[in-house]
């Protein structure tokens, strides 16, 4: 006899992925006590801990980890059987599951409000992460689909792009070479520069441009927030490397300055992915037919 329930595995779940039973319960709409609870009743049903505490994070046990594994790939089958009587159904309703890479949340938000003024009866669970963490919800099968740059290797998944990711160089207004026009990128040797983490896709762009032109910068600053970048750029900390549809207000208003580089923007691209294998519900499917067909022009007007 089964002693546990979706719902503590549900529970289970968020608290790995949020890494903390309070930023758990906020996702969850829960209360704390609601979210111990069903770690709790987890752990007596399955007789193993599960979880240990470190300062105010939460870290998996050995048993732990197994649990997770095997708990995430129960749900998602679970998700394909809703989608599969959904597809039989043939209703744009449900759903759907969507992970975005974190320079995505600038127009991400605006791309739901516009699709779902078509579809109002489809719902959406939306995560936010960096490359790293995106990569392993997709090759677990955890979403249905993904917004992310560039095409993820050794997986075996769709991508198709649908809008351009312009990169480009940032600094502060009032920067030696916010005035240069059509500089040599080679003017970037040893400048300091505030970054991405390592595992993030615009820090991965950023060290293959750089390593092609043997520029080395001065890293003064890592930091997983474009946000916090752009105020650390603001406050002359250093010169950035960035999506330039996460700056769009700052240029506009003159709060920060794009360096004239020849070669640059570098022009990347946004894609949909999912696995291979996958079997999207009817709403995924819209979803990702409309940003094909619709989410290129919408960005262009929005950043």
């Amino acid at each position: 006899m089964r002693r546990y329930t979706l719902r503590q595995l549900d529970t289970f779940l968020e608290v790995v992925r949020c890494g903390s039973v309070s930023r758990a319960a906020e996702k969850l709409h829960v209360t704390q006590p609601a979210v111990s609870m069903q770690l709790r009743q987890l752990e007596d049903g399955l007789g193993v801990p599960l979880l240990e505490t470190v300062g105010r994070q939460v870290r998996l046990t050995a048993a732990g980890v197994e649990v997770e594994q095997c708990a995430a790939a129960a749900i998602a089958r679970l998700k394909e059987l809703d989608d599969l009587v959904a597809g039989h159904r043939g209703l744009k309703q449900g759903r759907v599951d969507l992970a975005v890479v974190s320079t995505a949340k600038y127009f991400m938000p605006m791309l739901l409000v516009r699709f779902r003024a078509m579809f109002p009866e489809i719902e959406f669970s939306l995560q936010i992460h960096n490359r790293e963490s995106i990569m392993k919800l997709l090759a677990r099968n955890e979403v249905d689909l993904i917004i992310m740059g560039r095409a993820p290797e050794g997986i075996d998944c769709s991508s198709t792009e649908f809008a351009t990711n312009p990169m480009g160089v940032i600094c502060a207004p009032n920067h030696p070479l916010s005035r240069r026009r059509g500089a040599a990128i080679s003017v970037l040797q040893g400048q300091q520069f505030v970054v991405r983490e390592p595992g993030s896709g615009t820090r991965s762009a950023m060290e293959g441009l750089f390593a092609e032109h043997g520029i080395r910068p001065e890293i003064v600053m890592e930091m997983p927030s474009n946000e916090t970048i752009k105020q650390a750029v603001m406050a002359g900390m250093g010169m950035s490397f960035l999506s330039l549809r996460t700056v769009r207000n700052e240029l506009a208003a003159g709060h920060l300055a794009l360096v004239d580089i020849v070669g640059l923007p570098v022009i990347r691209h946004w894609h949909v992915t999912h696995l291979s294998a996958k079997r999207l519900s009817p709403a995924a499917d819209a979803l990702k037919h409309f940003l094909i067909e619709e989410g290129g022009p919408l960005i262009r007007a929005w950043a």
